[in-house]
């Protein structure tokens, strides 16, 4: 018996973000909006998102000793996320800064703090909590050697889910635990490295495969997503919306897809439902309050993927997929993930 659908291990920032009508260039400056704070981090926000859709969820963080700690702690709460695996101290909590323009296109630089003080020996002292979660999920805002930690604790019969973002070069012993890998294009062609330089998304697939994982699932902005496995390649229609803000898209994405693999679903099935989450998400403003309920997916006009529609109901041709939460120009062609 499981006592957690989701374990999610990863990092909890304070978001910083700014509103400007368009980012500087060197040695420039610009007016922005009054700054907002918000609770954000990858970790953090894959929590909370699938807290919001019904998992009974727990997350392995680190958060400072401060103001910004307790703001994360109080929102993980609020969402309904048990936080017994959370440390606090060590150093002060991780800080992403955020701009987002008039078209919803963001820019981030993040400040790890306590992020990267979460040890392999902090995960290993928390083997309770892997033993008792269905699906666990990691990123790359903790150090590398940490996810490898995670990979390590996994429980016989759960699941482990990597969006490795931001990218890097993956250790074999990590890739073989990914079921699946969630990459959009840039992390893909990083992980892949030369062998990624040509080709369509199904040859990135393959040769993603070929390195380890279980499964693969790869984003890829207005043409949707793809899902490959031994049993083949499967393409994923996008879901057409006004995009608002992509800010945490990605991570609402993984979320929703991690559930609802626990829950039995085939990956095609996940993935075609967290399109759905990702496509309410990128219309409204923020990270974790953007994130909908179950409801508010069940309601999304655009039931089934490839149909458009915004919060008004309106078509607009704007669609989720490809980049991650920092994806240059994604807001620009709605795209969230």
């Amino acid at each position: 018996m499981y006592d957690y659908d989701l374990l999610v291990v990863g990092s909890a920032n304070a978001d910083l973000v700014i509103g400007v009508e368009r980012r500087p260039g060197a040695g420039e400056t610009v007016l922005g909006s009054d700054l907002a704070v918000h609770p954000g981090g990858k970790g953090a926000n894959q929590a909370v998102a699938a807290a919001r859709l019904g998992a009974r969820t727990a997350l392995l963080a680190r958060v400072g000793d401060d103001a910004h700690g307790r703001l994360l702690l109080d929102s993980q709460r609020a969402a309904g996320v048990d936080t017994v695996g959370v440390l606090v101290g060590g150093a002060p909590t991780g800080v992403a800064l955020i701009t987002v323009d008039p078209s919803g296109d963001n820019s981030i630089v993040v400040s790890p703090g306590a992020n990267g003080r979460l040890t392999p020996e902090d995960v290993r002292a928390a083997a309770c909590l892997f033993q008792t979660s269905r699906v666990v999920s990691a990123q790359l805002e903790i150090p590398l050697e940490t996810v490898v930690a995670v990979a390590a604790s996994l429980s016989p019969d759960s699941r482990f889910v990597l969006n490795p973002s931001p990218p890097r070069p993956l250790p074999a012993v990590l890739l073989a635990a990914c079921d699946p890998l969630i990459v959009n294009e840039h992390e893909a062609k990083v992980i892949m490295g030369e062998a990624g330089t040509s080709g369509g998304p199904e040859d990135w697939a393959r040769i993603l495969l070929a390195k380890g994982p279980k499964s693969v699932v790869v984003t890829l902005g207005a043409e949707g997503s793809l899902v490959a496995s031994a049993e083949g390649v499967v393409r994923i229609p996008s879901v057409k919306v006004d995009a608002v803000d992509t800010t945490g898209a990605g991570d609402s994405f993984t979320a929703a897809l991690a559930w609802k693999l626990g829950a039995g679903a085939s990956l095609a099935e996940a993935a075609a439902y967290a399109a759905r989450v990702g496509a309410v998400a990128v219309t409204r403003r923020g990270a974790q309050e953007s994130f909908p309920t179950a409801e508010e997916v069940d309601s999304l006009c655009c039931a089934v993927p490839g149909d458009a529609a915004s919060d008004s109901g309106s078509a607009t041709g704007r669609t989720p997929g490809r980049g991650s939460d920092n994806a240059a120009g994604a807001a620009r062609r709605g795209e969230a993930l």
